[in-house]
């Protein structure tokens, strides 16, 4: 079920009230039931697929910790790993290449029947089974020890906060908190539904709000030239950054509520200086995985600099495939690759041997944006045609700037009421972002007067509202991944 469904708000209600009223040694069961039927509730053979998973890395893990050589230890190691990134292969190009063999059968007018096999890439499969091999690759390091309890790791694997787009857990910070007895916490869950808050507003009032402009451009991006793209382009920087963090808000905030606390996913990401800090804020907690289960294995940046970029490269090959087989995910990340490789030789961390500390100017903060909102654009173009088409029709016209301003205006069709209101949403986001770099803006609205802080909580809640009336759930971005 979705977050922004009016099932999930009566499962979240109903599951929150019996949470707390069962007996405080059977919660456990309890939450893994809740996850199971949240999960479910998508398609029943989901439940069977995270079921595998379990099994699978959980006994692994206890063999791979009792395995009396390095050899077995590998073996119990690839023999978890393997499988699930088969099974993740198979969903990324299972499809993609039925529909190629199709239309060669087609083009070909071959005497042949097209396939008809469905594959259905089951919501959330990439985080709980990265989440899960990450769990078996720390027992392999001996940075934790297996769970013994299989009730406690199929908890941690199925949460229903975090299972379908993170944040990833993990094992030696999550696993405790499941195990702890808990109990109600009035400032918990309070902070917890603000924060759910925060999130839908991202989500309705400005991610969702800005897809419609960038859907209609993008999604006919060749009928279009000029200012209208770099307009767009900079709204879906917004809407991707709202959407993803807007469900990890939710999802951390849901956690809350059973006194569950999750990883910090994003921080201000779009107030970096470089493209290194921005990995370092965006999607903390799937950077990271991938930094340290592919990055570093490759040898990080212990190896000789050509090494280090090609193992920079590498990295961000792999996180554009994992977010498709498209040639545009592909250029995405290998763009991102490259931005990283440049920064080692204009922001050198050492010289002559000394380290030295990277002085900041304020005008790297744009030009980091810019580049951003450039790789943005093979990521959110349908094709890599579209793509090219799209960067080298950015500045079509600029030599008159009048019918370039006029011609973008025409081509957005916005009334000014609603171009009002979309500035008026991306300047909150900014400016909460903006405090947040120092402090927890929760934490100083609800240290406001009660006045003014119900104030605030009331127009909050209005404002989703008014977005939300017409109940229609709209599916976030990541779910496709």
């Amino acid at each position: 079920m979705l977050f922004n469904s009016m099932t999930f708000a009566v499962f979240l209600l109903a599951v929150f009230i019996l949470y707390h009223i069962v007996p405080a040694r059977f919660r456990w069961v309890f939450l893994l039931a809740a996850s199971y039927a949240f999960y479910m509730n998508l398609h029943a053979a989901y439940g069977l697929l995270l079921l595998f998973t379990t099994v699978l890395t959980y006994f692994l893990a206890l063999k791979l910790e009792k395995a009396p050589d390095h050899a077995k230890r590998r073996i119990c190691l690839l023999g978890g790993v393997l499988p699930l990134v088969a099974i993740l292969l198979l969903f990324k190009l299972g499809a993609p290449a039925i529909d190629r063999i199709n239309a060669l059968i087609d083009a070909g007018r071959l005497a042949l029947q097209p396939f008809t096999l469905k594959i259905l890439l089951p919501a959330g499969v990439s985080f709980y089974f990265f989440q899960s091999m990450g769990y078996l690759i720390d027992v392999y390091k001996g940075k934790i020890r297996a769970e013994r309890h299989f009730g406690y790791y199929a908890l941690f694997v199925s949460f229903f906060p975090q299972l379908l787009a993170g944040p990833i857990g993990r094992a030696d910070a999550l696993l405790p908190q499941f195990k702890k007895e808990r109990h109600f916490d009035y400032e918990n869950v309070t902070y917890g539904l603000k924060l759910m808050a925060w999130g839908y507003f991202k989500k309705l009032v400005i991610a969702d709000v800005f897809a419609t402009v960038v859907n209609k451009v993008y999604n006919n991006a060749q009928s279009y030239v000029g200012l209208v793209f770099i307009i767009v382009t900079v709204m879906f920087a917004i809407e991707i950054y709202c959407d993803f963090s807007g469900y990890s808000d939710i999802a951390i905030g849901c956690a809350k509520l059973f006194g569950i606390t999750l990883a910090t996913n994003f921080k201000s990401p779009y107030f970096s200086f470089s493209i290194r800090e921005f990995w370092s804020r965006w999607h903390i907690s799937l950077s990271t995985w991938f930094r340290d289960y592919v990055y570093i294995p490759l040898g990080g940046n212990r190896v000789p600099k050509w090494r280090n970029c090609l193992n920079l490269l590498i990295t961000f090959l792999v996180s554009g495939f994992w977010h498709g087989s498209s040639l545009t995910y592909l250029l995405w990340g290998a763009v991102h690759g490259l931005l990283q490789i440049a920064e080692i030789f204009i922001y050198p961390k050492t010289r002559h041997g000394v380290p030295v500390t990277r002085r900041k100017h304020w005008w790297q903060l744009p030009v980091t944006f810019a580049l951003l909102c450039f790789t943005w654009i093979f990521f959110r173009a349908g094709t890599i045609q579209d793509a090219f088409w799209i960067i080298s029709r950015l500045f079509w016209d600029i030599g008159r700037p009048v019918n370039y301003l006029k011609t973008a205006i025409i081509c957005l069709d916005m009334s000014y009421l609603s171009m009002s209101g979309m500035m008026l949403s991306a300047a909150v986001l900014l400016l909460y972002d903006l405090v947040s770099l120092k402090e927890d803006v929760i934490a100083i609205v609800s240290r406001q007067k009660a006045p003014i802080r119900y104030s605030v909580y009331v127009l909050l809640l209005v404002v989703i509202a008014l977005f939300s009336y017409k109940g229609i759930a709209t599916e976030f971005i990541y779910f496709q991944f």
